[in-house]
Formats: C-alpha cells, sequence, structure tokens
C-alpha cells in the first residue's frame, strides 16, 4: 500500500505520516518530500532557504526533480518488494502550491507531475483539513515558525490552498480521504485508520 499525507503546512502530515508508518509496522517505508534520497534533501535545502528568491516556475521544476528521483529510486523499489510506503506529501502538494496558488495552473502542473511520477500513484491520500490561522498556531508552539519560505506566506496564501486542496478532494474522492486535522494526534490516527479500512 502507498499512502500520501497532504495538507497545509503545520495540518500534522508529518506526525500522521509517522505514526501511521509505526501502525503498518517495520517494513514500512517512510519518506518525506521533498527529501527521501540524497539528491532530494539537497533540492529541500534550495526550496525551504527563506534568503533565495526561487520564480514559481524553478521552484515547480526542483519539486519535481526531486519527486523523480524519489520515485525512481526508493518509491517504486519497495512497492515492487512488497513494502509498504507512506509519503509526507506528494503530487497534490505541487498542484495546490505551485499550480494554484502561485498561479502556474492546475492542468500544466498535473501534467508535468505525470512526468515525475512515472505512474507510481498513491493507492490513497490523506488530505488534513485545518485552517490557516489554527496551523500557524500549532506550527508557533512547535517554535521556529515561519524558518522556511513556505512557512512565511501570509494567511490568503494559506487560504487559497486550502481551497486548492479540497478542490482536489472534491475531484478524486475515491484517492483522497478528507480528515478534520484538528484534534489531538491521536483522534486524528484513529481516523486516518479508519479511512484506510485499519
Amino acid at each position: 500500500m502507498f499512502v500520501s499525507f497532504e495538507g497545509i503546512d503545520g495540518s500534522g502530515k508529518s506526525t500522521q505520516a509517522q505514526m501511521l508508518a509505526a501502525a503498518l509496522g517495520e517494513g514500512t517505508v517512510l519518506v518525506r518530500e521533498p527529501g527521501g534520497t540524497p539528491a532530494g534533501e539537497r533540492i529541500r535545502e534550495l526550496l525551504k532557504d527563506p534568503e533565495l528568491e526561487l520564480a514559481p516556475r524553478t521552484e515547480l521544476m526542483l519539486f519535481l526533480a526531486a519527486r523523480a528521483e524519489l520515485v525512481e529510486t526508493v518509491i517504486k523499489p519497495a512497492l515492487e518488494a512488497g513494502r509498504d510506503v507512506v509519503c509526507d506529501r506528494f503530487l497534490d502538494s505541487t498542484v495546490a502550491y505551485q499550480g494554484a496558488a502561485r498561479g502556474l495552473g492546475v492542468e500544466l502542473v498535473s501534467t508535468l507531475n505525470d512526468v515525475a511520477i512515472a505512474g507510481c500513484i498513491p493507492d490513497r491520500t490523506v488530505l488534513l483539513l485545518l485552517d490557516g490561522e489554527h496551523a500557524a498556531g500549532r506550527g508557533a508552539e512547535r517554535g521556529g515558525w515561519g524558518a522556511d519560505r513556505f512557512e512565511r506566506e501570509g494567511e490568503e496564501f494559506r487560504d487559497s490552498l486550502t481551497a486548492a486542496f479540497a478542490a482536489l478532494a472534491r475531484a478524486e474522492p475515491e484517492r483522497i480521504a478528507v480528515v478534520d486535522g484538528s484534534g489531538d494526534p491521536d483522534a486524528v490516527h484513529a481516523q486516518v485508520r479508519e479511512q484506510l479500512g485499519l
């Protein structure tokens, strides 16, 4: 099984991805995007660097490069070996962030995603819904909120992301399961398990 987690920054994706991977057992492969490979982690540093100004198209291409490498060297081999894969962000984040919020176009980004993933689509995607103010508050509680380029974006950007993710969920209800991310981690994890039939 290949499961991805999506949502705005601060929605609890990383926590829930880790909890699901632990629940699925020792052989589960847990990865994050961008990242998960040596090349991907270096790309992640570029993308998160608050000192860098990147054009939206540049940002998009970097995400796609990291994704293509992750799929080719980690995700596909793991699935072919019969292992479960849990990914903290995947193709839907790029559609929402770069396609919708950055204005590059959902259709264009979806087409380029198809090239990067080479048919490797999650069996299920868990979308953690959380309003932008709550997400920012969580991030501030963790400390270090606003340290990267994406966390520094304002309320309007977060609202456009929330709308984009909701539109994706409506378009693909058979793949994307919507979970209320506002509860405590254990309560959210229980909802995730229920949605996945675990």
